[in-house]
């Protein structure tokens, strides 16, 4: 199997608040329209998807295992050229509606970074320092 992740889904509570969220405050950019049932969103890498928490629970295999919107032992990041860009990127996130989790500060593995919490309580983390980006955009590593 190649490595690759192609997509990560969140499942939410309310599909057309975090749309807001991610379209309208962070500016990421969709083709989504109300109705669609499901929103993408084409980032540098990964795509992300949002879907309704309980249309997800109706396609897992398993009938006794329900998602939970939220923290659930995962993190996303989001990682910056330059260290003021994780304030600037904090900012934003508050001003979308987002919630500081822990404030931007310096890290052990000799970065910059602080945790928000979008509508739903996923946690991401803005992050410099850890790995340079390249100009597609990824990060490079080691």
């Amino acid at each position: 199997m190649d490595p690759r992740l192609s997509l990560v889904t969140l499942g939410v509570t309310d599909l057309e608040r975090s749309v807001a969220f991610y379209r309208d405050g962070l500016k990421w950019p969709t083709g989504y329209k109300a109705g669609d049932g499901v929103a993408f969103f084409k980032t540098w890498g990964t795509v992300l998807a949002l879907y309704p928490i309980d249309q997800l629970a109706e396609e897992l295999p398993d009938p006794d295992f329900k998602p939970v919107a939220g923290p659930c032992g995962i993190t996303l990041a989001h990682n910056v050229r330059e260290r003021n860009e994780v304030d600037v990127a904090l900012t934003d996130a508050v001003a979308a509606g987002a919630t500081i989790r822990k404030p931007a500060k310096d890290t052990f593995w000799g970065g910059y970074s602080g945790y928000f919490a979008d509508p739903d309580g996923y946690l991401w983390e803005v992050a410099w320092g850890a790995f340079p980006i390249g100009e597609d955009g990824h990060l490079i590593l080691p």
